[in-house]
């Protein structure tokens, strides 16, 4: 038997697995792309207004560590200026997650030695995850080549090409994260600290640079990707350097799987006993979770402080262009531009927020299905103190990271920090009804659970590109976010922030109540 037997049932497998969320995730990223040249037409028509532009850019350090160097003026280079950073990081957080499910995760659960029991090689699993990885990131691929191929054919191959080359270079560094690893959360945490690293390391080469010519820019594989220059001079040369890190790193993962056992890693968990008080299943749960809530807060906080730093320079970046005026009155309300940009901005920070609380939630999903949950509640342990231990965790650390979004914010900006914190703290009502709904999936039905990504990321695109797009009231409507007033600027109202809160008691209340009632999943 080779060591790649059984890989293409399994791939077939977990597509079918993924048949939601891959797809989800891949439209989200593709639309965002997409509908860019057509809001960036509506803001920059005529060459005056995009000269304009990029001599902004050349000269705001703080604009190019967000979004990065522009090297053109065409719509297509502005499109791959404006999202491509941003697509390249969503196509490595859905790669990672593809990967580290696939491969840690079902050893976790110990799906994976059953599976192995039968006809299936050593590294038909790892195989079989990282050709699901490229089967979303080639899809991307084509979606964005198509799509921007009228801008030109070359600049639309080059962006596609690249974003699916990031997307496969972090699934190839999960997947040697996943071999070093005991844990899958701990696999996850770290490739997407090292997805951080790499926005950081891009941010500050680009802000000192504005040609990308950094060594920091060139040691950040996102960096690679604003150096690839679509549609302003392709550098075709590298792709062939995302293509050896891409090599290298599935080499590695290759022969780090085929020199341990199942189950096993060559960083494995230290043995108890453990530090602490671990007397209560909250104090378990806040152990397990810790970790997630520390990397949140300090990229929310962190988040906060370059935003606003950024606010004084958004009225001369928008100067007298109506059309990104409106783009922020519809985002962030009608109370002038700085308003509008500071409450689209902790709108923008609350949606990510709901990313943080399904994975919060889902923290129960994993325990359960690895087995771990059943020693836990087998003592004096009810159903209800097992999980509030989690959901307090979840609901209270969306809180937090909101909490400490505005006071970054107020450090960043140095002014209205009470408003600020107002309006990052009303973002909680919406992300209380994903996290309600999220809990309500998993209670009354756990192979649903995982729908709520799906969820995330469609509101996650509702909120992001809807009002570029300018879209119809009812679509806005369908995200709980839409309903929650503008701040800071608008009017405080109390009604649609108290029906979200009412909405998440209810999801919440139906979840648990399934959860008394069925069995566990074995």
């Amino acid at each position: 038997m080779t060591s790649l037997a059984g890989t293409g049932v399994l791939l077939r497998f977990n597509l079918r697995r993924d048949r939601l969320m891959i797809p989800v995730w891949v439209a989200v990223n593709a639309l965002m792309v997409l509908s860019m040249p057509s809001t960036l037409e509506g803001l920059y028509g005529t060459e005056t207004e995009r000269a304009d532009l990029l001599h902004q850019v050349a000269t705001n350090s703080s604009f190019r560590a967000l979004i990065g160097p522009v090297f053109g003026d065409s719509l297509g280079a502005l499109t791959a200026w404006r999202v491509g950073v941003y697509a390249g990081a969503l196509a490595a957080v859905t790669s990672l997650l593809i990967v580290v499910r696939h491969t840690r995760d079902e050893e976790e659960s110990g799906r994976q030695e059953l599976l192995s029991s039968g006809v299936v090689g050593r590294r038909a699993s790892l195989t079989a995850a990282l050709l699901a990885a490229a089967t979303a990131n080639a899809v991307l691929a084509l979606l964005v080549t198509a799509g921007l191929a009228g801008r030109g054919a070359a600049g639309a191959l080059a962006l596609g090409l690249g974003l699916g080359a990031v997307g496969m270079l972090f699934a190839t560094a999960a997947a040697v994260v996943a071999q070093l690893t005991e844990s899958a959360r701990l696999a996850r945490g770290l490739t997407a600290a090292v997805l951080g690293a790499a926005f950081v390391l891009r941010a500050a080469g680009d802000s000192v640079s504005t040609d990308g010519s950094s060594v920091l820019t060139w040691l950040s594989p996102l960096g690679w990707l604003s150096q690839l220059r679509p549609f302003a001079g392709e550098r075709w040369w590298l792709l062939g350097l995302f293509a050896a890190a891409v090599a290298a790193q599935g080499a590695l993962a290759y022969v780090l799987a085929g020199r341990r056992d199942l189950g096993m890693s060559f960083l494995p968990t230290r043995p108890g006993p453990a530090s602490g008080r671990l007397g209560t299943a909250s104090a378990l749960a806040w152990r397990l979770q810790r970790g997630g809530v520390l990397g949140w807060s300090t990229g929310f906080f962190l988040a906060g402080v370059v935003y606003g730093g950024l606010t004084d320079g958004v009225a001369d970046l928008v100067g007298d262009n109506e059309q990104a005026r409106e783009i922020f009155e519809r985002m962030g309300g009608r109370s002038g531009i700085t308003d509008a940009f500071l409450a689209s901005m902790t709108g923008m920070l609350g949606l990510l927020a709901a990313l943080f609380v399904v994975a919060a939630v889902l923290r129960l999903h994993g325990e359960e299905t690895s087995g771990r949950a059943e020693p836990v509640l087998a003592n004096a342990v009810g159903r209800l103190r097992w999980a509030t231990g989690h959901l307090v965790i979840a609901f209270g650390g969306s809180v937090l990271i909101m909490l400490l979004a505005g006071l970054g914010f107020a450090v960043g900006y140095g002014k209205q920090a009470g408003p600020i914190l107002g309006a990052c703290l009303v973002q909680v009502a919406g992300v209380w009804v994903i996290g309600g709904l999220t809990v309500l999936l998993y209670g009354l039905a756990p192979r649903l659970a995982p729908l709520a990504w799906g969820v995330a990321g469609a509101v996650l695109l509702i909120g992001w590109v809807g009002p570029a797009l300018d879209a119809p009231r009812a679509v806005l409507d369908l995200s709980p976010f839409g309903h929650l007033p503008k701040l800071p600027g608008g009017a405080m109202e109390w009604g649609p922030v108290l029906v979200l809160l009412a909405l998440a008691a209810v999801l919440v209340v139906g979840g648990l109540s399934g959860l008394r009632r069925r069995d566990l999943t074995t």
